[in-house]
């Protein structure tokens, strides 16, 4: 029986789930799975085809075109993860733009959308040795993931560290107040939709980083795979 685990991180927006998934992937040499990107490639095919406008996604128009839509991932050997592509072109900084931001929730509420890419998650994780982040991951995607981990912190905290980013990356236009409002709507939709919301799982391990830095946080995650592996 091979060693391998599945590693499940949920959590809300802008927790660093994609960042320490990333690390733990490299360090355990296992594949990793950012299932949120998935989500905003859905959001930019949806907006480049006229789907997503004026703050609301046509659900049904997007529905009958998913199956013209075509993720798949590249690993980039010098960057050290896999960049998303959409129908064969890298989105990998396009899908982080405020815009696409705006509309992920409110796609990832289409219960059709949630179907293909549960589904095509899934297929990732036969061969185990994988760590994937997102909101349903040990809930629907790996019910029965060996290790599952839910990651949190407050919203202001998120929203500063989100904020941080985008300037980093030489957005200059985006307002805090506007990353603020993005994190609270998206917990707020993520929360309460009706297919797989955002909740803990029963044997998941909440790790509240609000106070923690980046070592502190991956030394105690290693120390829980330690115990599964």
């Amino acid at each position: 029986m091979s060693s391998k685990i599945i590693i499940a991180i949920d959590g809300h927006s802008s927790t660093g789930k994609s960042t320490v998934a990333k690390e733990l992937a490299k360090h355990l040499g296992y594949i990793y799975v950012d299932t949120g990107a998935m989500y905003r490639v859905v959001a930019l095919y949806a907006l480049q085809n006229g789907f997503a406008k004026d703050g609301e996604v046509d659900e049904f128009l997007l529905t009958q075109n998913l199956k013209n839509i075509e993720i798949t991932f590249q690993y980039n050997a010098s960057l050290g993860f896999s960049e998303v592509y959409l129908n064969g072109v890298n989105s990998e900084s396009e899908i982080r733009e405020m815009e696409v931001s705006s509309y992920v929730s409110k796609v990832a509420v289409i219960s059709a959308v949630r179907q293909k890419l549960v589904a095509l998650q899934q297929q990732m994780g036969v061969d185990r040795g994988i760590v994937m982040d997102g909101r349903d991951i040990g809930t629907v995607v790996f019910p029965n993931a060996e290790l599952k981990l839910f990651m949190t912190a407050s919203a202001k905290t998120r929203a500063q560290r989100r904020f941080d980013e985008l300037v980093a990356k030489g957005n200059s236009s985006v307002t805090f107040d506007e990353v603020y409002h993005n994190v609270v709507e998206r917990d707020q939709i993520d929360s309460t939709r009706e297919d797989s919301p955002l909740v803990m799982a029963k044997d998941a391990i909440e790790i509240d980083n609000s106070n923690l830095t980046r070592k502190e946080q991956f030394d105690y995650i290693l120390s829980l795979v330690a115990t599964k592996i």
